[in-house]
């Protein structure tokens, strides 16, 4: 059935909060400075390794993360165009500038030196919010994070469940970043075992919170 466009606004809106929500769990994940998420390892590997190569000097670890986005979007649109909507754009011209808000609102809690106990709790504490705001996006169907849509695509093609799946990506994301020159903590690691089952355990959740929030405003 075809959407109108008060629709399409209401889920624009929606994956635009389960970005939020999602990008306070990166943030709180970044905080604790216990390592890079999974698909930054594999960027900060691939930035490496051209940089190493070409020596420019214009290419940063921002402009790669872009680059590989938009290759994943390209591959896509080339195998299955149906995935690609507006608000995988949104997610990744969007997902920086959050970050940086809430880097500022909460840099406070890591204004002294913190234990390795304090950083775990907020480490898995921000994976989980990570995990939920994720299907948010997800379930609101109006596109997700071109790293997500890799787990999602897979997941959809072979019919198997999206937290096996999003860990194995998430995994594979780390061991091709790590070979190419890519490095990792213990947080990548908590993130690749947790964020997959989490969102797998919100997605049907997820997805009656979005359907009640379309069916109030129709």
């Amino acid at each position: 059935m075809k959407r109108d466009m008060k629709e399409i606004a209401m889920r624009v809106v929606i994956l635009l909060i389960g970005l939020t929500i999602a990008h306070l769990g990166v943030t709180l994940f970044l905080l604790t400075e216990l390592g890079a998420d999974p698909f930054n390892v594999l960027v900060q590997g691939i930035f490496r390794i051209i940089s190493g190569m070409t020596g420019a000097k214009v290419l940063t670890h921002g402009y790669t993360h872009i680059a590989i986005c938009f290759l994943i979007i390209l591959v896509l649109l080339i195998v299955d165009r149906s995935y690609i909507k507006i608000g995988t754009i949104l997610c990744m011209v969007c997902g920086g500038p959050i970050i940086d808000f809430f880097t500022r609102l909460l840099q406070f809690m890591f204004a002294q030196e913190r234990t390795l106990w304090f950083k775990l709790p907020v480490l898995a504490l921000g994976c989980a919010i990570l995990a939920f705001g994720m299907t948010i996006v997800i379930k609101s169907d109006a596109g997700t994070g071109p790293n997500d849509l890799v787990a999602l695509v897979i997941s959809e093609k072979t019919h198997k469940k999206f937290g096996i799946v999003r860990i194995i990506v998430d995994v594979s994301f780390v061991v091709v970043g790590f070979l190419l020159g890519g490095s990792f903590g213990v947080g990548t690691i908590v993130c690749a075992c947790l964020v997959g089952p989490v969102a797998g355990f919100f997605l049907p959740h997820s997805e009656k919170i979005v359907e009640r929030i379309l069916h109030r405003f129709r």
